[in-house]
């Protein structure tokens, strides 16, 4: 008889984060619904063992060190394509992987979000393979436009890298707002969901950066401190916006509609960062 392979480290990985796991969120995890191509993986990469690694390594900073507080979950659509669209910030993506997190913990039905990579991001060796595990996908709109028809749950950040990258004085001033994620709704009839994240700003203020393309990093960021801040992470979630319902699938290609559609998403997000900002007391509480 031929001996029993031994598990891959992957595979070992995956079964001692499951085990270590608090049950409320095995149990989340367990809930995620997934389309197996027929090979373990999704058509996109997304593998669930993959899922419960990246919970499980990083729930240390949204439970312990982030403590992240979570308002308006319930406005998650329970199934269908849906786009998160969420302000950007604090030099480092923490706060993606906090509402991933997030969303995974705070859903119901549970439903896995898959953050949009910057066009750099998947040529970043060892990690890029690792997030397209877990769940993000890459930027082109064949990714994009696949996943919304599959009825996947998205997030995009509209200001790229400009929002996570601006100096501390800065902070909550929303940047260029892009209209990609308005017109991908219109198009492919998904609602909007205005996400506000305060906390992320002050995490490692910036004051500058250093233009060195490095693996094609638009930048590297100067920070004033060695390693992020135990701030607290507020995540706020604002109700759906129903784009498609007002506008036609053809008005996608109307500038000045979509446009227009970007600038109420866009306030949208501003308004509850006003609401968490002004209910936070001190960034670390």
């Amino acid at each position: 008889m031929a001996p029993t392979p031994s598990p891959t480290l992957a595979a070992r990985l995956a079964a001692r984060a499951r085990a270590n796991l608090p049950e409320v969120w095995r149990a989340q995890i367990d809930g995620l619904a997934y389309d197996d191509a027929g090979h373990g993986f999704d058509p996109l990469g997304l593998h669930p063992d993959t899922i419960a690694v990246a919970v499980q390594y990083f729930r240390v900073l949204y439970e312990r060190y982030f403590r992240v507080r979570s308002y308006g979950a319930d406005n998650i659509p329970a199934s269908g394509p849906a786009i998160l669209a969420s302000n950007h910030s604090g030099a480092l993506p923490f706060d993606g992987a906090m509402i991933y997190l997030d969303v995974i913990r705070n859903s119901s039905p549970p439903r896995v979000v898959r953050p949009v990579m910057d066009h750099f991001v998947p040529g970043l060796p060892f990690v890029s393979t690792f997030f397209a595990r877990a769940g993000a996908i890459g930027g082109s709109r064949g990714n994009v436009r696949y996943a919304l028809e599959k009825g996947d749950l998205l997030l995009i950040f509209p200001e790229g890298t400009e929002g996570i990258g601006k100096p501390i004085w800065e902070r909550y001033q929303l940047q260029e707002w892009r209209v990609g994620h308005v017109e991908l709704a219109i198009r492919h009839r998904a609602p909007v969901v205005p996400v506000a994240v305060v906390g992320a700003e002050e995490q490692l203020p910036q004051v500058g950066q250093l233009n060195v393309h490095l693996l094609g990093i638009p930048y590297l960021p100067l920070v004033l401190s060695p390693l992020p801040l135990p701030v607290r992470y507020h995540i706020r979630y604002g109700a759906p916006i129903a784009l498609h319902e007002r506008y036609a699938v053809d008005d996608a290609d109307d500038p000045e509609k979509v446009k227009a559609a970007a600038a109420e998403v866009k306030a949208a997000v501003a308004d509850l960062i006003a609401h968490s900002l002004a209910e936070r007391e001190g960034i670390f509480r």
